[in-house]
């Protein structure tokens, strides 16, 4: 708590000092306009970054979509009855006590049940 308060203030001593010194030396507007490169290469770089930006988040959500509707095979061991049954069912519609199957078929798992995910070989 100590810490924080310390690096609280050391920020705003830090901000003040710097607005009361000002931010260097006095160059005009005109000559500071002259030295900056063109609005032009500013403005395409931005949007570039932009657009990189937009194709990456576009690229992500394609890809969390296919990914999560990619089909496998879950198949479910039962060590009480001695039974196996296998399902075909989307990744997304896994859930930790639940699964629901391709079909729609929502099937409720114990803690018992053994739950073993492959992928479909047909894919």
């Amino acid at each position: 708590m100590l810490t924080q308060i310390l690096v609280t203030l050391l920020v705003i001593v830090g901000a003040f000092t710097y607005l009361r010194s000002g931010r260097g030396s006095k160059v005009s507007r005109r000559e500071a306009l002259a030295v900056e490169s063109s609005p032009f290469f500013s403005r395409a770089v931005m949007y570039a970054m932009i657009a990189v930006s937009m194709l990456a988040s576009a690229g992500f959500w394609g890809w969390t979509w296919y990914d999560d509707n990619t089909i496998v095979e879950v198949t479910i061991s039962s060590p009480v009855e001695a039974m196996s049954a296998s399902y075909q069912v989307r990744k997304k519609d896994i859930e930790a006590q639940r699964i629901t199957t391709v079909d729609g078929i929502q099937i409720r798992l114990s803690n018992q049940e053994r739950v073993t995910v492959k992928a479909v070989e047909g894919q």
